[in-house]
């Protein structure tokens, strides 16, 4: 198969751009794989993608490149086509539109998957008659505005298929979109076996790590960990990552006392040997997507204590066998799953054994193979649909008396053959 992946930025940092990284290399093991990335403005992308995939870009927004494209006209007007109420709306453009729309009148592809609503909705209404098209959603139906989902709505019934990265997400679509003939089915992100030997559970630290966005709640886990430090003075915390909560933050570990127990690490790229240093992951979300910290503390060997909030914990975690899960904004239960890991060594070791074994579900290697036989199974479709539209046409053909003679019959049969 040539399988091609559309994607806002393959520049840039994010767990879209990564999980989409991740796929792609593992599929490109048996199959042509490419990346197609609308906008560019680095040289090289962070995350590596291998030898084996394509990676190329419609819009150039490098001022040191003698293609910049970041002067034209078209690209300080706004798009038309990729819908005003998606989250990145004002990076796209009247260039954009036109970019994209080329790439998908000439894709040879067998296969087109978007990334993000706004370039499923691209796909929907733009690429060409033969690639199945797929549309993958990295964020969740219940986050999208009323405008967006009324956009989707519209343009979703002439995808082949949507893919969501949890179960709960994939039962919303089908409730609230009702999109008859398409396929609707769930597929989580992979996350590969990290190159380092696991935790074993004897650090004193407690490892959180994403951006310091409100819905990641660090404050909650800020102030759970305040009673930690009462019980346990001798454990710390690290959180990784960078974002507008930094400062608030900041101000809250002061106001607690905490500044020698909780430490702002900033971003970190690798994350791995951050996380095989640690003991224990937390997560205080109040909405994950669907959790690929999680995943990502778990393949290092770490149990996870994380907020029961929808979509993805929930969907990751066993509680009491991998990890804990806990009432989300409550930091007194927050504490509590974290002190009864913190206080009991053989349950801590127990747990994060347990993790390594359940996130080996989240391999690339099975999760390219469920998107394999999605993939399959809708070209088998398509070419069965073909056949019996041909051989309908034929028929009728045949049975109009439209054709003269049997050698034409016999050509129109063999077109039937072919189709």
């Amino acid at each position: 198969m040539h399988i091609s992946f559309v994607i806002h930025n393959a520049y840039g940092i994010g767990g879209t751009i990564r999980t989409t990284f991740n796929l792609a290399r593992t599929l490109a093991e048996r199959h042509d794989v490419e990346i197609v990335s609308v906008l560019r403005h680095r040289d090289a992308p962070v995350f590596d993608l291998g030898p084996r995939v394509g990676l190329r870009h419609l819009v150039d927004l490098r001022e040191s490149s003698p293609r910049y494209d970041g002067a034209d006209p078209a690209h300080a007007r706004p798009a038309k086509v990729f819908p005003a109420a998606e989250g990145r709306f004002g990076q796209y453009s009247e260039l954009t539109d036109r970019r994209i729309a080329q790439h998908l009148r000439r894709i040879e592809a067998d296969v087109v998957v978007g990334t993000r609503p706004g370039l499923n909705v691209h796909i929907a209404k733009q690429a060409r008659r033969g690639p199945v098209r797929i549309g993958q959603e990295h964020l969740t139906l219940g986050t999208h505005s009323r405008a967006l989902k009324l956009a989707l709505r519209s343009a979703y019934p002439r995808l082949d298929a949507i893919t969501t990265v949890t179960e709960a997400d994939a039962r919303a679509y089908r409730q609230a979109l009702r999109l008859p003939g398409v396929r609707i089915e769930a597929v989580p992100n992979s996350v590969p076996a990290p190159g380092l030997r696991p935790a074993d559970g004897s650090g004193k630290w407690v490892v959180a790590a994403g951006r310091l966005a409100r819905v990641k709640r660090y404050d909650i886990l800020v102030r759970a960990f305040a009673q930690v430090v009462a019980e346990r003075p001798d454990w710390r915390l690290r959180i990784y990552g960078g974002g507008a909560e930094k400062a608030g933050l900041r101000s809250l570990i002061d106001e607690l006392g905490l500044y020698n127990h909780v430490f702002l690490m900033g971003p970190a790229n690798p994350l791995e040997p951050e996380w095989a240093k640690g003991s224990i992951a937390a997560v205080s979300s109040s909405l994950e997507a669907f959790g690929m910290t999680i995943v990502e503390a778990m393949r290092c060997g770490l149990p996870v204590v994380a907020t029961d909030c929808p979509h993805g914990p929930g969907e990751i975690i066993t509680d009491g066998v991998d990890g804990r899960l806990v009432p989300v904004g409550d930091p007194a239960a927050l504490a509590g799953a974290l002190l009864a890991l913190i206080q009991d060594d053989a349950a801590r070791k127990r747990m994060g054994d347990a993790a390594l074994v359940s996130s080996a579900r989240f391999d690339p290697a099975p999760v390219a193979e469920r998107y394999e036989t999605l993939f399959g199974e809708l070209l088998a479709s398509r070419r069965a649909n073909r056949l019996r539209g041909s051989l309908h046409r034929a028929r009728g053909a045949l049975l109009g008396g439209a054709y003269a003679t049997k050698d034409a019959a016999r050509a129109a049969l063999r077109g039937v053959r072919t189709a």
